[in-house]
Protein backbone atom coordinates (compact mmCIF):
# COMPACT_ATOMS: atom_id res chain seq x y z
CA UNK A 1 0.00 0.00 0.00
CA UNK A 2 1.67 3.21 -1.23
CA UNK A 3 0.38 5.42 1.57
CA UNK A 4 1.29 3.03 4.39
CA UNK A 5 4.40 4.91 5.55
CA UNK A 6 2.55 8.22 5.71
CA UNK A 7 -0.50 6.68 7.37
CA UNK A 8 1.74 5.04 9.94
CA UNK A 9 3.63 8.28 10.65
CA UNK A 10 0.42 10.31 11.12
CA UNK A 11 -1.13 7.67 13.35
CA UNK A 12 1.96 7.28 15.53
CA UNK A 13 2.40 11.02 15.98
CA UNK A 14 -1.27 11.41 16.95
CA UNK A 15 -1.04 8.59 19.47
CA UNK A 16 2.03 9.92 21.23
CA UNK A 17 0.24 13.24 21.75
CA UNK A 18 -3.20 11.91 22.66
CA UNK A 19 -2.88 8.49 24.30
CA UNK A 20 -4.80 7.92 27.51
CA UNK A 21 -2.99 7.03 30.70
CA UNK A 22 -4.12 3.47 31.46
CA UNK A 23 -2.72 1.24 34.24
CA UNK A 24 -1.67 -1.59 31.91
CA UNK A 25 0.29 0.82 29.71
CA UNK A 26 2.74 1.53 32.52
CA UNK A 27 4.98 -1.39 31.53
CA UNK A 28 5.55 -4.04 28.90
CA UNK A 29 4.86 -6.87 31.35
CA UNK A 30 3.17 -9.59 29.26
CA UNK A 31 1.13 -10.82 32.24
CA UNK A 32 -0.40 -7.39 32.93
CA UNK A 33 -1.08 -6.83 29.23
CA UNK A 34 -2.71 -10.25 28.91
CA UNK A 35 -5.05 -9.73 31.87
CA UNK A 36 -6.11 -6.30 30.58
CA UNK A 37 -6.74 -7.55 27.04
CA UNK A 38 -8.91 -10.45 28.24
CA UNK A 39 -10.93 -8.15 30.50
CA UNK A 40 -11.40 -5.61 27.70
CA UNK A 41 -12.90 -8.19 25.32
CA UNK A 42 -16.43 -7.64 26.61
CA UNK A 43 -16.10 -4.48 28.72
CA UNK A 44 -15.24 -0.80 28.27
CA UNK A 45 -11.96 0.69 29.48
CA UNK A 46 -13.69 2.81 32.13
CA UNK A 47 -15.52 -0.18 33.56
CA UNK A 48 -12.47 -2.47 33.44
CA UNK A 49 -10.01 -0.33 35.43
CA UNK A 50 -11.36 -1.04 38.96
CA UNK A 51 -11.74 -4.78 38.16
CA UNK A 52 -8.23 -4.86 36.73
CA UNK A 53 -6.64 -3.13 39.70
CA UNK A 54 -8.42 -5.41 42.18
CA UNK A 55 -7.49 -8.54 40.20
CA UNK A 56 -3.83 -7.58 39.86
CA UNK A 57 -3.58 -6.75 43.54
CA UNK A 58 -4.78 -10.28 44.37
CA UNK A 59 -2.92 -12.04 41.52
CA UNK A 60 0.15 -9.86 40.84
CA UNK A 61 1.94 -12.36 38.60
CA UNK A 62 1.38 -15.53 36.61
CA UNK A 63 2.66 -17.79 39.40
CA UNK A 64 0.15 -16.41 41.88
CA UNK A 65 -2.68 -16.90 39.40
CA UNK A 66 -1.59 -20.43 38.51
CA UNK A 67 -1.35 -21.45 42.16
CA UNK A 68 -4.73 -19.98 43.11
CA UNK A 69 -7.91 -22.01 43.40
CA UNK A 70 -10.32 -21.47 40.51
CA UNK A 71 -12.92 -20.45 43.12
CA UNK A 72 -10.68 -17.52 44.11
CA UNK A 73 -10.26 -16.51 40.48
CA UNK A 74 -14.05 -16.55 40.06
CA UNK A 75 -14.41 -14.33 43.11
CA UNK A 76 -12.15 -11.66 41.66
CA UNK A 77 -13.72 -12.00 38.21
CA UNK A 78 -17.25 -11.52 39.54
CA UNK A 79 -19.03 -8.71 37.71
CA UNK A 80 -17.18 -9.13 34.40
CA UNK A 81 -19.31 -12.06 33.16
CA UNK A 82 -18.35 -14.64 30.54
CA UNK A 83 -16.70 -16.83 33.18
CA UNK A 84 -15.10 -19.10 30.58
CA UNK A 85 -12.55 -16.28 30.25
CA UNK A 86 -11.65 -16.68 33.93
CA UNK A 87 -11.29 -20.45 33.52
CA UNK A 88 -9.03 -19.99 30.49
CA UNK A 89 -6.91 -17.45 32.37
CA UNK A 90 -6.34 -20.00 35.11
CA UNK A 91 -5.59 -22.83 32.64
CA UNK A 92 -3.18 -20.71 30.59
CA UNK A 93 -1.39 -19.45 33.70
CA UNK A 94 -0.85 -23.02 34.84
CA UNK A 95 0.63 -23.98 31.47
CA UNK A 96 2.93 -20.93 31.40
CA UNK A 97 4.22 -21.83 34.86
CA UNK A 98 4.51 -25.58 34.30
CA UNK A 99 5.79 -25.67 30.71
CA UNK A 100 7.45 -22.29 30.20
CA UNK A 101 8.95 -21.76 33.68
CA UNK A 102 6.61 -18.79 34.25
CA UNK A 103 7.99 -16.90 31.22
CA UNK A 104 5.48 -16.03 28.52
CA UNK A 105 6.29 -17.09 24.94
CA UNK A 106 7.48 -14.12 22.87
CA UNK A 107 5.61 -14.70 19.60
CA UNK A 108 1.94 -14.87 18.71
CA UNK A 109 2.58 -18.19 16.96
CA UNK A 110 3.49 -19.70 20.35
CA UNK A 111 1.00 -17.75 22.45
CA UNK A 112 -1.98 -18.79 20.33
CA UNK A 113 -1.50 -22.38 21.52
CA UNK A 114 -2.51 -21.37 25.06
CA UNK A 115 -6.15 -21.64 26.27
CA UNK A 116 -8.11 -18.47 25.54
CA UNK A 117 -5.41 -16.98 23.32
CA UNK A 118 -7.16 -16.37 20.02
CA UNK A 119 -5.67 -14.47 17.05
CA UNK A 120 -6.32 -11.09 18.68
CA UNK A 121 -5.06 -11.76 22.20
CA UNK A 122 -1.93 -13.60 21.05
CA UNK A 123 -0.99 -10.81 18.66
CA UNK A 124 -1.75 -8.11 21.22
CA UNK A 125 0.48 -9.66 23.89
CA UNK A 126 3.29 -10.43 21.42
CA UNK A 127 3.23 -6.89 20.06
CA UNK A 128 2.60 -4.85 23.20
CA UNK A 129 4.96 -6.85 25.42
CA UNK A 130 7.66 -7.91 22.96
CA UNK A 131 7.19 -5.55 19.99
CA UNK A 132 6.70 -8.43 17.58
CA UNK A 133 5.90 -6.62 14.30
CA UNK A 134 2.34 -7.90 13.86
CA UNK A 135 -0.97 -6.08 13.80
CA UNK A 136 -4.00 -6.61 16.00
CA UNK A 137 -7.55 -6.82 14.71
CA UNK A 138 -10.40 -6.14 17.12
CA UNK A 139 -13.68 -4.32 16.63
CA UNK A 140 -12.04 -0.89 16.83
CA UNK A 141 -9.38 -1.75 14.27
CA UNK A 142 -11.87 -3.35 11.89
CA UNK A 143 -13.92 -0.16 12.03
CA UNK A 144 -11.13 2.36 11.46
CA UNK A 145 -9.53 0.37 8.62
CA UNK A 146 -12.86 -0.20 6.87
CA UNK A 147 -13.64 3.51 7.01
CA UNK A 148 -10.15 4.80 6.25
CA UNK A 149 -9.68 2.68 3.13
CA UNK A 150 -13.34 2.52 2.07
CA UNK A 151 -13.58 -1.27 2.44
CA UNK A 152 -16.96 -2.97 2.22
CA UNK A 153 -15.80 -6.34 3.51
CA UNK A 154 -17.73 -9.11 5.21
CA UNK A 155 -15.25 -8.93 8.08
CA UNK A 156 -16.97 -11.75 9.98
CA UNK A 157 -15.88 -14.19 7.27
CA UNK A 158 -12.32 -15.46 7.60
CA UNK A 159 -11.28 -14.78 4.00
CA UNK A 160 -12.44 -11.16 4.17
CA UNK A 161 -11.10 -10.68 7.69
CA UNK A 162 -7.69 -11.82 6.46
CA UNK A 163 -7.59 -8.80 4.13
CA UNK A 164 -8.01 -6.47 7.09
CA UNK A 165 -5.43 -8.45 9.05
CA UNK A 166 -2.91 -7.91 6.24
CA UNK A 167 -3.47 -4.13 6.38
CA UNK A 168 -3.11 -4.13 10.16
CA UNK A 169 0.07 -6.19 9.91
CA UNK A 170 1.50 -3.77 7.36
CA UNK A 171 0.70 -0.70 9.46
CA UNK A 172 2.11 -2.21 12.66
CA UNK A 173 5.01 -4.06 11.04
CA UNK A 174 7.81 -1.90 12.47
CA UNK A 175 9.88 -1.53 15.63
CA UNK A 176 7.04 0.66 16.93
CA UNK A 177 4.54 -2.19 16.71
CA UNK A 178 3.30 -1.75 20.29
CA UNK A 179 2.57 1.96 19.84
CA UNK A 180 0.97 1.52 16.43
CA UNK A 181 -1.37 -1.25 17.56
CA UNK A 182 -2.42 0.76 20.59
CA UNK A 183 -2.85 3.78 18.32
CA UNK A 184 -5.27 1.92 16.05
CA UNK A 185 -7.30 0.70 19.02
CA UNK A 186 -7.20 4.14 20.65
CA UNK A 187 -8.40 5.85 17.47
CA UNK A 188 -11.37 3.50 17.26
CA UNK A 189 -12.19 3.86 20.96
CA UNK A 190 -12.02 7.65 21.18
CA UNK A 191 -12.36 9.29 17.75
CA UNK A 192 -13.76 6.86 15.17
CA UNK A 193 -16.39 5.25 17.40
CA UNK A 194 -19.37 3.20 16.14
CA UNK A 195 -21.95 6.00 16.40
CA UNK A 196 -20.17 9.24 17.17
CA UNK A 197 -17.23 10.32 15.02
CA UNK A 198 -14.95 13.30 15.50
CA UNK A 199 -13.35 13.44 12.10
CA UNK A 200 -11.78 16.86 12.56
CA UNK A 201 -9.61 15.39 15.33
CA UNK A 202 -8.60 12.32 13.30
CA UNK A 203 -5.02 12.11 12.00
CA UNK A 204 -6.33 10.46 8.83
CA UNK A 205 -9.14 12.88 7.96
CA UNK A 206 -7.43 14.19 4.82
CA UNK A 207 -7.00 10.74 3.30
CA UNK A 208 -10.00 8.87 4.71
CA UNK A 209 -12.12 7.48 1.87
CA UNK A 210 -15.31 7.34 3.92
CA UNK A 211 -14.90 10.91 5.18
CA UNK A 212 -14.30 12.20 1.66
CA UNK A 213 -17.37 10.39 0.27
CA UNK A 214 -19.62 10.95 3.32
CA UNK A 215 -20.08 7.21 3.80
CA UNK A 216 -18.77 6.82 7.35
CA UNK A 217 -22.09 5.50 8.68
CA UNK A 218 -22.07 2.74 6.05
CA UNK A 219 -18.86 1.14 7.31
CA UNK A 220 -17.98 -1.33 8.56
CA UNK A 221 -20.70 -3.55 7.16
CA UNK A 222 -23.15 -4.87 9.73
CA UNK A 223 -22.75 -8.51 10.63
CA UNK A 224 -25.95 -10.48 10.01
CA UNK A 225 -27.62 -11.41 13.27
CA UNK A 226 -27.28 -15.06 14.20
CA UNK A 227 -30.51 -17.03 14.26
CA UNK A 228 -31.69 -17.56 17.81
CA UNK A 229 -31.92 -21.14 18.98
CA UNK A 230 -34.59 -22.33 21.38
CA UNK A 231 -33.66 -24.91 23.99
CA UNK A 232 -35.46 -26.76 26.74
CA UNK A 233 -33.16 -27.59 29.66
CA UNK A 234 -34.34 -29.84 32.48
CA UNK A 235 -32.41 -29.89 35.75
CA UNK A 236 -32.81 -32.89 38.02
CA UNK A 237 -31.84 -31.74 41.50
CA UNK A 238 -30.17 -34.06 43.98
CA UNK A 239 -29.80 -32.55 47.46
CA UNK A 240 -28.98 -33.73 50.94
CA UNK A 241 -29.09 -31.61 54.07
CA UNK A 242 -27.65 -28.26 52.90
CA UNK A 243 -25.75 -29.60 49.88
CA UNK A 244 -26.45 -29.94 46.16
CA UNK A 245 -24.85 -32.32 43.68
CA UNK A 246 -23.12 -30.61 40.73
CA UNK A 247 -21.06 -31.75 37.75
CA UNK A 248 -19.43 -30.06 34.72
CA UNK A 249 -22.08 -29.35 32.09
CA UNK A 250 -21.66 -31.35 28.88
CA UNK A 251 -25.31 -31.33 27.77
CA UNK A 252 -25.40 -28.09 25.77
CA UNK A 253 -23.24 -26.03 23.37
CA UNK A 254 -23.47 -23.12 25.82
CA UNK A 255 -22.22 -22.82 29.41
CA UNK A 256 -19.90 -25.78 28.86
CA UNK A 257 -17.96 -26.96 31.90
CA UNK A 258 -20.09 -24.88 34.27
CA UNK A 259 -20.78 -26.77 37.49
CA UNK A 260 -24.52 -27.44 37.37
CA UNK A 261 -27.01 -30.07 38.58
CA UNK A 262 -27.59 -33.23 36.55
CA UNK A 263 -29.52 -32.19 33.44
CA UNK A 264 -30.85 -33.07 30.02
CA UNK A 265 -31.40 -30.64 27.16
CA UNK A 266 -33.29 -30.56 23.88
CA UNK A 267 -33.19 -28.12 20.98
CA UNK A 268 -36.71 -26.98 20.03
CA UNK A 269 -38.41 -25.30 17.10
CA UNK A 270 -40.75 -23.20 19.25
CA UNK A 271 -41.13 -21.97 22.81
CA UNK A 272 -42.39 -24.69 25.20
CA UNK A 273 -45.62 -24.22 27.13
CA UNK A 274 -44.36 -25.32 30.52
CA UNK A 275 -41.16 -24.14 32.18
CA UNK A 276 -40.04 -22.50 35.41
CA UNK A 277 -38.01 -19.62 34.02
CA UNK A 278 -36.26 -18.36 30.91
CA UNK A 279 -32.51 -17.75 30.68
CA UNK A 280 -30.60 -16.07 27.85
CA UNK A 281 -27.07 -16.76 26.64
CA UNK A 282 -25.84 -14.98 23.48
CA UNK A 283 -27.94 -16.46 20.64
CA UNK A 284 -29.80 -18.97 22.83
CA UNK A 285 -33.24 -18.69 24.41
CA UNK A 286 -33.27 -21.32 27.14
CA UNK A 287 -36.40 -22.50 28.94
CA UNK A 288 -35.54 -24.06 32.28
CA UNK A 289 -37.44 -26.73 34.19
CA UNK A 290 -36.34 -27.77 37.67
CA UNK A 291 -37.33 -31.05 39.32
CA UNK A 292 -36.25 -32.15 42.78
CA UNK A 293 -35.82 -35.55 44.36
CA UNK A 294 -33.34 -36.97 41.85
CA UNK A 295 -30.90 -39.58 43.17
CA UNK A 296 -28.54 -39.38 40.17
CA UNK A 297 -24.91 -38.81 41.20
CA UNK A 298 -22.53 -39.37 38.26
CA UNK A 299 -18.94 -40.07 39.24
CA UNK A 300 -17.56 -36.85 37.69
CA UNK A 301 -19.60 -34.65 40.04
CA UNK A 302 -19.29 -33.45 43.62
CA UNK A 303 -21.41 -32.34 46.57
CA UNK A 304 -21.29 -28.59 47.21
CA UNK A 305 -22.66 -26.66 50.17
CA UNK A 306 -25.53 -24.42 49.07
CA UNK A 307 -23.89 -21.38 50.61
CA UNK A 308 -20.68 -22.09 48.63
CA UNK A 309 -22.19 -22.73 45.19
CA UNK A 310 -21.19 -19.29 43.92
CA UNK A 311 -17.55 -20.20 44.52
CA UNK A 312 -17.66 -23.04 41.97
CA UNK A 313 -20.22 -21.44 39.65
CA UNK A 314 -20.69 -17.66 39.95
CA UNK A 315 -23.20 -17.38 37.08
CA UNK A 316 -26.74 -16.09 37.44
CA UNK A 317 -28.19 -19.39 36.13
CA UNK A 318 -27.26 -21.43 39.21
CA UNK A 319 -28.68 -18.68 41.43
CA UNK A 320 -31.99 -18.88 39.55
CA UNK A 321 -32.02 -22.68 39.88
CA UNK A 322 -31.47 -22.54 43.65
CA UNK A 323 -34.13 -19.84 44.02
CA UNK A 324 -36.58 -22.09 42.13
CA UNK A 325 -35.76 -24.99 44.47
CA UNK A 326 -36.36 -22.81 47.52
CA UNK A 327 -39.73 -21.66 46.18
CA UNK A 328 -40.98 -25.18 45.49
Amino acid sequence: MKTTAQDRKQLHSWYLKNKRSLPWRASQNPYLIWISEVMLQQTTVTAVIPFYEKFIQRFPDVKTLANARIEDVYEYWAGLGYYSRARNLHKAATIVVDHYKAVFPRTYQELIKLPGFGPYTSRAVASLAYNQPVGVLDGNVIRILSRKYGLDLKWWENKEKDKLQMISDELAGTKDSADLNQAMMELGATICTPKKVMCLLCPWNKTCVSYATDTISQRPLSKPKADFEIWSWQFHINTKKSQIYLLPNAETPFLKENWLPVSSATKLTKKPKDYHFKHGVTKYDIYITVTTGSKSSPKNGKWVNLDQVSQVNPTSLIKKIIKTIEEK
